[in-house]
């Protein structure tokens, strides 16, 4: 699991790199920079939650330790 879950981070970031490229600067609200921004906010997401979720296996391992 923890495995799969850093394979998902590492895919987020590249999702991320991805979109930055896809970016128009010069025209951030057009319709194409407005997909890459979804997309690196929805891979900011993923990143979050998914850094979330490692926390909370890593305490409900620490708890089951001590149990």
């Amino acid at each position: 699991m923890k495995i799969f879950i850093y394979i998902l981070i590492a895919l987020s970031v590249a999702v991320i790199a991805y979109n930055v490229t896809v970016l128009n600067f010069s025209d951030i609200l057009s319709e194409d920079s407005a997909i890459a921004l979804i997309g690196i906010v929805c891979a900011a997401c993923v990143i979050v939650l998914l850094s979330i979720l490692l926390t909370s296996k890593a305490i409900e391992h620490k708890v089951k330790d001590k149990n």
